[in-house]
C-alpha cells in the first residue's frame, strides 16, 4: 500500500493585500479563493512594500516613469520620487529573507508586479509606453531566478497553479533535507521524487543523480547548493503531457507482474484517453494508487508524484476543472 505523504509547510512571500489585510492604495483587500485555500497548509510571509516605506492607507497612486536617468518610481500627486527608498527597502527585505520557497505577488503593481506593469513617459496624464516588472517584483525575479514566482491572477489557471504548488512543496521538502545537513537526507529526497522529476526532465534527473552520488566527495553544503540549482532549472516549466504519459508507463511497469492482461489493457486505454484530453491525470493516479493497495511496491510507495501537494488544494469548481483539462 502506498504510504500517506506528510507535508511540510512551504514558506511563501505574498503581497499583503491578497487575502491578508486591506492595504491597497484605495484601502481594499484582494479576494483570492486560491490563496484562501492555501492558508491552512502554507506559511505566508505578507509584505506591502508601499506601506513599508511609509505610504498611508489609502494613498495616492504611484507609477513607473521612464526618464533619461532610467525608470523612476513617482507619486504623481506629490511629485515624490520614491525610487531610492523603495530600492533600499527591497534590498533590506531580501537580505534578511531566508528559507523561502516561492512568491505570490500583486499583478500589475508598480512595486510588486512581476510583469505587465505600465511604464509611463511622464508623471502627468499619458499613455503607457512599455510594460515590465515593478520595482520590488523585479528584484524578486533577479534574486530568485527560476524560483516559483506567480501573481494572484495567474494562479487562477489550474495548470499554472498546480505547477506552482508542486514546486513549492518540493522545495519545502528539499529545505527540510538541507536543514539536516546530511547526504543521506538528500539521497532520500531524490529517491522519493524520482517519478516527479522524470515528469519534468529525464536529462536533469540523471544530472541530479550524479550530484547525489557525489563522486568528488564534496561537503554536504556544496552538494545541496549544486542540487538545488539544477532542481530549480529542471522544474522551471510545467511537465508536458507526453512526459506524464512516460511516467504512467514507468509506474505501471512496477506492477506489470501483478496485473492481469485485462487490467493492463484497460490502463493503456485510459492513458490514451488522457492523451486525447478527455481524462484528467488525477484519474490515472488514483487508479495506480488503488492497485497499490493490493499490490504494494517498495519503490512506488513513497513517490511524491502521486501526491505533489495536499489534497485540500486540489478541489476546484467543475468549470475550473474543465478549463484546466484543456491545458494538459
Amino acid at each position: 500500500m502506498q504510504k500517506k505523504r506528510k507535508f511540510s509547510k512551504p514558506k511563501v512571500v505574498i503581497s499583503r493585500c491578497i487575502e491578508h489585510d486591506p492595504v491597497r492604495y484605495n484601502g481594499d483587500m484582494i479576494s483570492s479563493p486560491e490563496v484562501a485555500a492555501m492558508k491552512s497548509v502554507i506559511e505566508f510571509i505578507p509584505v506591502c512594500p508601499e506601506v513599508e516605506i511609509g505610504l498611508g492607507i489609502p494613498r495616492s497612486s504611484i507609477r513607473i516613469v521612464r526618464t533619461s536617468e532610467g525608470d523612476r518610481l513617482i507619486q504623481p500627486t506629490t511629485e515624490r520620487d520614491l525610487t531610492d527608498v523603495m530600492n533600499a527597502f527591497s534590498d533590506s527585505f531580501f537580505d534578511f529573507l531566508s528559507g523561502v520557497d516561492g512568491f505570490i505577488l500583486k499583478n500589475k503593481s508598480p512595486t510588486s508586479g512581476i510583469s505587465n506593469v505600465n511604464i509611463y513617459p511622464t508623471s502627468g496624464k499619458s499613455h503607457p509606453i512599455e510594460k515590465g516588472p515593478g520595482f520590488f517584483g523585479g528584484k524578486v525575479l533577479i534574486r530568485y531566478l527560476h524560483y516559483p514566482i506567480e501573481d494572484e491572477g495567474r494562479i487562477r489557471n489550474q495548470r499554472i497553479r498546480e505547477h506552482f504548488l508542486t514546486r513549492i512543496f518540493m522545495l519545502s521538502d528539499l529545505r527540510k533535507a538541507e536543514n539536516t545537513g546530511t547526504i543521506k537526507s538528500l539521497v532520500q529526497f531524490h529517491t522519493d521524487n524520482k517519478l516527479l522529476l522524470t515528469s519534468y526532465s529525464q536529462a536533469k534527473l540523471k544530472l541530479l543523480g550524479q550530484i547525489v552520488a557525489n563522486p568528488d566527495k564534496n561537503n554536504p553544503e556544496n552538494t545541496f547548493v549544486d542540487y538545488r540549482n539544477i532542481l530549480l532549472q529542471a522544474t522551471r516549466l510545467p511537465p508536458r503531457f507526453t512526459a506524464q504519459i512516460n511516467v504512467l508507463l514507468h509506474a505501471i511497469g512496477y506492477l506489470s507482474k501483478e496485473l492481469n492482461h485485462e487490467e493492463k489493457s484497460y490502463f493503456l486505454d485510459q492513458i490514451e484517453a488522457y492523451r486525447r484530453g478527455v481524462l484528467p491525470l488525477t484519474a490515472l493516479r488514483i487508479m495506480l494508487q488503488t492497485w497499490l493497495i493490493t499490490h504494494p511496491s517498495e519503490y512506488l510507495k513513497n513517490q511524491t508524484w502521486f501526491a505533489p501537494y495536499p489534497d485540500v488544494l486540489g478541489t476546484l469548481p467543475p468549470e475550473e476543472i474543465e478549463r484546466g483539462r484543456e491545458m494538459y
